[in-house]
């Protein structure tokens, strides 16, 4: 029986293994070693961190916005002898850091320092903001300890998880909680109406302090810090995965016909070997005459030029009438048709398809004498009828192929055409069968009855198609 291998498959990159050290030390800097990958692996995450720092720049826009909006609508309640109201210098000069930070991310020069510098003063502003409150409201610095607005540190927080390295997300949690412990520290050392507490009915019917309500407020943006630290560091790993994945997929893809890559994306279970479905399918099978002959004058760049011609010239055609590349043979094509995806013109597609790559077969050898190259010949072979198309192999390798008496055919059809002295046969079953679905050929198929074709047991009714 015929029925020849595939290419060989690939292997997708993996992460190395790393002992405790060095997995506490990808922890803090962010996650898998992005260097050990290859380097389209590395240049497509790089590509996605800059995206997501024009993501995060323009979140800080909309920020400063709403920021802006909202203080110029609401009443100001600063008193006259305030020297100046530091929320609008603020403002102004975070406005400016942001537009500074987002043309640097859209010409992809954003580095690590300037990104860490971009989280202090994410911080500095907000907590700036929370201090001026004591300011506007002349009150002591206790005051702004109350404030609301912290709870916007831990959507600052959750603004780094957008990059999906974990280094990011702890430097905003330090800077959170250090801020804050400076503010604290701010209201504690000044002297003022207030004192310190731990009664939380006076601390929340007063100026005075509760120690322990800070130290709760602390707590709170650390542990979110480190929660999505390591939320961010397992979903690192999944992309450093996925994106490896991702592209060996589509390199993969490029050894397959697109319709056994679908199937292969699309199967909910593991495809094991001794798998296959029966299905109605055309065969066709494509030699380069004369090849090995000519492989043997030619130095190993020109036979494999001549090789990329040759496939690239008859692939589009067999794709474009709905056939699928089984795979290459050297210098022969083995194709099939309702065999990856059922058709029910699979054998009417395969007679169209032979048609025109016989027109493009003597296009190619006019060529070939117009460049003062010697001119090659074609032979195809197409049969009709059951075919088993599934996985064969072992665990470790597998591949999808075709298998039954129509690939065998379809094999010697083409061998036997040297014997007819024609360019393509096919079985007049498969031919009779292609009439039912429509095929019209573009000009009467010689019928040649009974004839004895190597390989087959009982003489074969052939018809020429070119």
């Amino acid at each position: 029986m015929y029925a020849p291998s595939t290419s060989e498959t690939a292997s997708l990159p993996a992460v190395r293994r790393e002992g405790p050290v060095a997995r506490l030390a990808g922890f803090v800097l962010g996650g898998p070693a992005v260097r050990d990958l290859p380097g389209r692996v590395r240049r497509a995450i790089e590509v996605s961190d800059a995206e997501t720092e024009i993501l995060v720049g323009w979140v800080q826009v909309c920020a400063i916005v709403t920021f802006g909006t909202l203080y110029a609508l609401t009443p100001k309640a600063f008193p006259p002898d305030v020297p100046f109201a530091p929320v609008p210098w603020a403002l102004a000069a975070y406005s400016l850091f942001t537009a500074l930070r987002l043309w640097l991310a859209y010409a992809r020069r954003l580095a690590g320092p300037f990104l860490a510098v971009s989280i202090v003063v994410d911080f500095t502003l907000l907590y700036v903001t929370i201090w001026s409150f004591h300011l506007q409201y002349d009150a002591p610095p206790s005051l702004y300890l109350k404030a609301p607005t912290l709870m916007y540190a831990f959507i600052l927080i959750a603004l780094r998880a957008l990059r999906f390295e974990a280094r990011w997300v702890l430097l905003a949690g330090a800077a959170a909680c250090i801020g804050w412990l400076v503010l604290l520290g701010y209201a504690v050392a000044t002297p003022g109406a207030h004192g310190i507490t731990r009664d939380f009915k006076t601390y929340v019917m007063s100026y005075d302090i509760l120690i322990g309500a800070e130290f709760d407020k602390i707590v709170s943006l650390a542990m979110v810090s480190v929660i999505l630290a390591v939320v961010v560091l397992r979903a690192r790993r999944l992309l450093v995965t996925a994106t490896a994945e991702t592209i060996a997929g589509a390199e993969l893809s490029r050894f397959f016909a697109p319709e056994v890559a679908r199937t292969i994306k699309q199967s909910e279970m593991a495809i094991a070997p001794g798998e296959g479905v029966l299905r109605e399918a055309a065969i066709l099978v494509v030699d380069l005459r004369g090849f090995t002959t000519l492989a043997a004058r030619l130095a190993p760049n020109e036979v494999m030029a001549v090789l990329g011609e040759y496939q690239s010239r008859l692939v589009p055609v067999i794709r474009r009438h709905g056939g699928s590349i089984d795979k290459f043979l050297g210098d022969g094509v083995l194709a099939s048709f309702g065999a990856v995806e059922p058709s029910p013109t699979a054998a009417a597609d395969a007679l169209r398809a032979v048609d025109n790559l016989l027109a493009v077969a003597a296009d190619w050898a006019t060529d070939r004498r117009a460049r003062g190259l010697e001119p090659l010949r074609l032979g195809f072979g197409v049969a009709g009828g059951t075919v088993t198309f599934g996985a064969v192999g072992s665990v470790e390798r597998l591949e999808y192929t075709v298998i039954g008496d129509p690939v065998n055919l379809a094999a010697k059809l083409e061998a036997h055409t040297k014997a007819e002295a024609v360019a393509a046969l096919t079985d007049d079953a498969t031919y009779a069968r292609a009439v039912e679905q429509g095929y019209v050929p573009p000009r009467a198929k010689e019928l040649r009855p009974r004839r004895a074709v190597a390989g087959v047991a009982a003489p074969v009714g052939v018809r020429v198609l070119g």
